[in-house]
């Protein structure tokens, strides 16, 4: 697939989709990630494909200026979730 994403908006955009899908498909996953304090290493490979995806659409000079994708991924995943029970928080 080529780069078709060249501007900021749309990446962050893409970002937060990407970020809500993970969320979606996975909700179970990310309540005993957080709840064992393992939400990383538990959604390891889904987060591997969601770079791999954003890097695929993203304009390299978008994604070298900032952390979008990274950031949806803490905001969605995780501040999202903050009613579930974590020793995090």
């Amino acid at each position: 697939m080529p780069v078709d994403i060249k501007t900021p908006q749309k990446a962050q955009r893409l970002a937060r989709v990407i970020a809500s899908d993970i969320l979606g498909y996975n909700a179970k996953d990310i309540a005993e990630g957080l709840k064992n304090d393992d939400l990383f290493e538990r959604l390891e490979q889904e987060i591997v494909e969601a770079r791999k995806q954003y890097n695929e659409r993203v304009d390299e000079s978008i994604r070298n200026q900032y952390n979008f994708l990274e950031r949806a991924l803490v905001d969605v995943l995780i501040n999202k979730s903050a009613h579930l029970p974590t020793r995090i928080w």
